[in-house]
């Protein structure tokens, strides 16, 4: 259905509740939070009525709590300088509310991402020099939907929930963490005229989101087709198990995008997918949890092809898991080290995309993160949902709310998406709704 949104509230800015101190008044980017694109990260959380709480008073305890993560989690409220450093300044973070012409269910029970770009207040891709927009979203039956969009220059997955579930916590006068603003010292910024070529490209046209619904019988299945005797061998026999679900799950949407966007490949063209990973837990010691920022890198393949033949799926998988097993330690430390090397593949395969000779499907998890936590007073979110992004080609997963099944929000151009949508393995395997 379409959404229809009326403003309420016009945008006001929303400011720390105390004064950044000078001393933090200069924040530096890290050289991977450099090289990521100007985009917000979008998230969704809806909320039934509440028989404690009126609109007013959900309002208020909203901007209030939001004033006061933002004093522990300044740079948001600040301005990005240059692509070098954010100007904790204080300027704010915009906020806006709007009511919405129709009931919670008619939106959840049939959820269209193309329409839930209009529960935040900016297109994804007009960040500029912001770090955080944030819109509140009255529906008629008294439910809402409060909607975030953290720029992913400041901020990966992992420091999306870290902000987003400290803010509710400060709303209940809970316990939190704070977050550690370090990682520029850890990956020291670049010029910024070096990185300036290595983003993903924009578009904001003419790209379609489809929402596929797998449930764990669904994934189990396909875990078990991928675990037989053909892996006799791989890495996953040698470590005892069967492909993750995630894994499992990006080798099969991989294999249906191969099979109907490019059914017909050109020889002369590289077929590449990449995969986030966080590199918290991957050093030795670990990074602190509470790290801010975009402590993370994607592993990259080029996958085997057979003509499309099921060894494809399996020699997917192997490459994959093991390109994801080498961002380690070792990884992280040469990444420190020789940051140049890493920079120099980048702009290869940025001009590779941008000279039509790669076709590029990226994958991106929020699975096992903290995505249903986020209670402001008035119980968790019923569900969280994200938007069609800007980008073409991207795959995100997400947990069901129950926890009994994974969300892939599949990200298209719509000629491509027409062709995938229609795939019957694709459909036999999944179906669309919640």
């Amino acid at each position: 259905m379409k959404v229809e949104i009326e403003v309420i509230s016009k945008e006001i800015l929303i400011k720390p509740c105390t004064p950044t101190p000078i001393e933090f008044r200069h924040y530096n980017l890290s050289y991977l939070d450099q090289i990521i694109p100007p985009i917000f990260m979008p998230l969704v959380y809806f909320y039934p009525a509440s028989d404690l709480f009126s609109n007013t008073e959900r309002s208020d305890k909203i901007k209030l709590s939001l004033s006061e993560a933002l004093a522990k989690f300044y740079p948001l409220a600040g301005r990005v300088v240059d692509n070098l450093y954010v100007d904790c300044n204080d300027e704010g973070v915009p906020y806006v509310e709007v009511v919405v012409k129709c009931n919670l269910a008619d939106i959840i029970s049939n959820p269209i991402p193309n329409e839930l770009n209009k529960f935040i207040p900016y297109e994804l891709d007009e960040v500029k020099d912001v770090g955080l927009v944030v819109q509140v979203n009255f529906f008629e039956c008294g439910g809402m939907a409060i909607g975030i969009g953290i720029s992913h220059k400041l901020a990966d997955a992992a420091s999306c929930f870290m902000f987003i579930n400290t803010w509710a916590a400060i709303a209940c006068r809970q316990c939190h963490l704070s977050p550690f603003f370090d990682s520029a010292t850890l990956f020291p910024p670049k010029d910024a005229s070096l990185v300036r070529d290595v983003c993903l490209e924009i578009q904001r046209e003419n790209i379609l989101t489809k929402r596929f619904v797998f449930s764990n019988s669904d994934i189990s299945a396909l875990r078990d087709e991928y675990a037989d005797q053909r892996m006799k061998g791989s890495v996953f026999e040698r470590i005892g198990l069967r492909p993750s679900r995630i894994l499992a799950l990006s080798a099969f949407l991989w294999s249906r995008f191969m099979a109907t966007v490019h059914s017909e490949r050109d020889p002369n063209k590289i077929y590449a997918v990449t995969h986030s990973v966080n590199l918290r837990g991957r050093t030795d010691p670990p990074l602190p949890e509470s790290l801010f920022g975009n402590i993370m890198r994607s592993a990259f393949v080029v996958p085997f092809f057979d003509k499309g033949s099921e060894d494809e799926v399996f020699e997917f998988m192997n490459q994959m898991r093991e390109s994801i097993q080498e961002i380690n330690n070792n990884f992280v430390s040469q990444l420190r080290k020789n940051d140049q090397q890493h920079l120099n593949f980048l702009q290869e395969r940025a001009n590779d995309k941008r000279k039509g000779h790669m076709a590029l499907l990226s994958f991106t998890s929020l699975c096992k993160f903290p995505l249903y936590e986020a209670d402001f007073g008035w119980g968790k979110p019923i569900w969280v949902g994200s938007a069609r992004l800007a980008t073409k080609n991207i795959i995100g997963f997400m947990d069901t709310k129950l926890g009994d099944g994974v969300e892939a929000w599949v990200n298209l151009e719509a000629d491509d998406m027409a062709k995938f949508e229609a795939d019957k393995k694709l459909l036999a395997f999944c179906k669309n709704g919640i």
